[in-house]
């Protein structure tokens, strides 16, 4: 007889409200190469928002258990597995490489089982718990990237982050803090901007209320062509859309824009002007590796990064915590604990 579980479930592309919790979803069996993993958390990203809706050009093989990030514990191994033993405790990295990502291109993390790929397993330290580790990957993993890895910033830079109080953006502010940056924070709430000053930002911004790039000409200056007087060193902007002109103005000269989505749109109004004038650097920055998660998880066990989660939701729950995400109700992650 089948093994069955308990599973998040995306049958047809829609709303958040369309994904299903089923009960009777086959519990994987490991192919040659695979562990089956008990999960023990996943979580959200914004990612996933898209991936219900539908993206062009991406086929995603309905129906399929959504969820990129997760961690858990080895509880079978399938043929020719080597190195790992059941009961390690274990993070996932979501990618891949020969299918695609983790909930989206196969089966992910919103279920009590899981089957991924040996080489994607990255062992978890003893001070590191399921909801912390599996609130890193997607989130996380690409603000180390894009400020550790690419060696972005440095101690005394002026860093503004959009979407500061979002998964990647909460990673962005501590990282960049550690680091010796003076931070300013952009977010849409006075809630979430008393929280981003407690998670150590030196300046927070409503983007609602608030034209941040107005905001940082008045108190930098306004960036100068002939000097590096002016501006500050450092927009992260994984928005897009609107907010991307405005990213250009207040960056000083030599000064660089990162990149590691487009949640707001896109295909933004652009200005070259400022680009060749300023000289400006835009950096892309595009997923993560298992260093980068490594790094983190050591982080945490150290002491000297704790993630940022909002809730910590039951299965039967999931889908209103997506909800929360798209609607940008969310301070940091939404954590499920199948």
């Amino acid at each position: 007889m089948t093994k069955t579980m308990k599973a998040l479930l995306l049958k047809q592309h829609g709303d958040v409200s369309d994904l299903v919790v089923v009960n009777d979803y086959p519990v994987p069996s490991p192919k040659p190469g695979e562990v089956v993993i008990r999960v023990g958390a996943s979580s959200f990203n914004y990612h996933d928002v898209f991936t219900v809706k539908g993206m062009p050009g991406i086929k995603v093989p309905l129906p399929v258990i959504i969820g990129l990030d997760m961690a858990g514990e080895i509880v079978e191994l399938g043929e020719g597995v080597t190195g790992w033993s059941v009961g390690d405790r274990v993070l996932v990295n979501p990618l891949n490489p020969k299918v695609g990502l983790m909930g989206e291109m196969m089966d992910g993390g919103m279920a009590e089982y899981c089957a991924v790929t040996a080489g994607q397993l990255i062992k978890m330290p003893d001070g590191v718990s399921f909801v912390e580790a599996a609130s890193l990957p997607v989130a996380y993993g690409t603000a180390h990237r894009m400020l550790v890895t690419h060696n972005t910033v440095k101690a005394g830079d002026k860093v503004l982050i959009l979407g500061a109080s979002g998964g990647v953006g909460t990673g962005c502010v501590m990282l960049a803090k550690q680091m010796g940056c003076e931070v300013i924070a952009c977010a849409g709430s006075d809630d979430k901007m008393a929280r981003l000053k407690e998670l150590g930002a030196d300046h927070v911004v409503n983007y609602r209320t608030t034209d941040f790039s107005k905001w940082a000409v008045e108190k930098y200056g306004k960036p100068q062509r002939r000097t590096y007087e002016g501006g500050v060193d450092v927009v992260v902007n994984f928005t897009g859309g609107d907010t991307w002109v405005p990213s250009l103005r207040c960056v000083k000269r030599g000064g660089t824009i990162l990149v590691c989505g487009a949640t707001a749109g896109h295909d933004p109004k652009e200005d070259l002007r400022y680009i060749w004038s300023f000289e400006l650097k835009v950096i892309g920055s595009n997923s993560f590796y298992h260093e980068n998660l490594s790094a983190l998880m050591d982080m945490i066990q150290k002491g000297e990064l704790k993630p940022v989660v909002d809730k910590v939701l039951p299965l039967e729950e999931a889908a209103e915590g997506l909800r929360m995400i798209r609607d940008r109700e969310v301070m940091g992650k939404i954590v499920v604990t199948p």
